[in-house]
């Protein structure tokens, strides 16, 4: 039975045979549906998971098709970017779309192995270098017909917090829900600055909020804010599906509209025009006045090539 995603995007299956897709995160929540979606367009799909054994058993009717390979790569740890961008390589000369899905979220106090801030690290951190590692592939796969994209999944998440470059970590301050707003601050800024360095080479950054959708591996630190949600009725106005949350990260992946344009924050399946309203909580739509800092985006991708050693 084709999902609603599925009906809806069908339509791209003729122009994506071609294209080839790196999604991170598909063991479990929206990176599993967005696999199976982008899959049936016909494109060629390589996924990334720390569980591959988890990915497989959630991805095994679109193993089973050939269209997608899973790669090993744990977030947490820079030396695994690396590992995995290498495997890449060997395994494909083109790569037209770049999806930075994985997350973690209001996670307990923690460092990745290479001693960042859990959520800085793994959700911006390791996208960025993966990016780094992989960008000549995509300017070079890039044609005037469809350029190569790069979609950060952020969230409304990010009006919790702007970046805190002087302290990245939350030395002495931490908080869950702040960090994992700075994280997705900085999805947005890293996608915003692909499009200004690279924009006019054919190569588009973009980020996007998915949606309030339940998935248990992400919000297993969570549990009292989601039974929360679930007994308040504008939260559950707010709730989509599985199908519906992965449909903006479709949207951003095929979307016609979108060709040779770039820097766009995107939601509900479409360019978001409104700022959030002041004060707005991780359900309101539209972007916070930190959304889009010149300034701060720069400063991000200096410090960002510094923290995980690119030139």
């Amino acid at each position: 039975m084709p999902s609603e995603t599925d009906e809806k995007f069908s339509t791209a299956q003729a122009t994506h045979v071609d294209k080839v897709v790196l999604v991170t995160g598909v063991s479990s929540g929206i990176g599993v549906e967005t696999v199976r979606v982008l899959a049936s367009t016909g494109a060629t799909i390589f996924g990334t998971a720390r569980n591959l054994d988890k990915a497989k058993e959630a991805l095994n009717d679109v193993l089973d098709t050939g269209h997608l390979k899973l790669l090993f790569m744990d977030q947490t740890d820079l030396s695994s970017v690396r590992a995995c961008a290498a495997e890449f390589r060997k395994e494909s000369p083109k790569l037209n779309i770049l999806i930075n899905n994985a997350g973690v979220m209001n996670t307990p106090e923690s460092r990745t192995k290479d001693g960042f801030e859990l959520q800085f690290g793994t959700n911006h951190l390791s996208h960025f270098l993966l990016f780094y590692l992989l960008k000549d592939i995509l300017l070079e796969t890039s044609t005037p017909t469809f350029h190569s994209r790069v979609i950060n999944v952020s969230s409304s998440g990010h009006c919790y917090s702007p970046i805190h470059l002087d302290n990245v970590n939350f030395e002495g301050n931490y908080n869950g829900w702040i960090a994992y707003g700075a994280s997705k601050t900085a999805n947005i800024y890293m996608a915003t600055q692909i499009e200004r360095l690279y924009g006019t080479q054919g190569l588009h950054g973009y980020s996007l909020h998915p949606g309030a959708f339940v998935s248990p591996n992400l919000q297993k630190y969570s549990q009292e804010e989601m039974k929360a949600a679930m007994q308040d009725k504008r939260a559950l106005a707010y709730l989509t599906s599985i199908e519906q949350g992965c449909a903006t990260t479709i949207y951003g992946s095929v979307s016609s509209e979108l060709e040779g344009k770039g820097g766009l924050y995107l939601e509900g399946a479409s360019i978001a025009v409104h700022p959030a309203p002041s004060g707005a909580d991780g359900l309101e739509y539209g972007y916070s006045s930190w959304g889009f800092d010149e300034s701060k985006e720069r400063e991000l991708w200096k410090f960002s090539k510094s923290w995980v050693g690119v030139e």
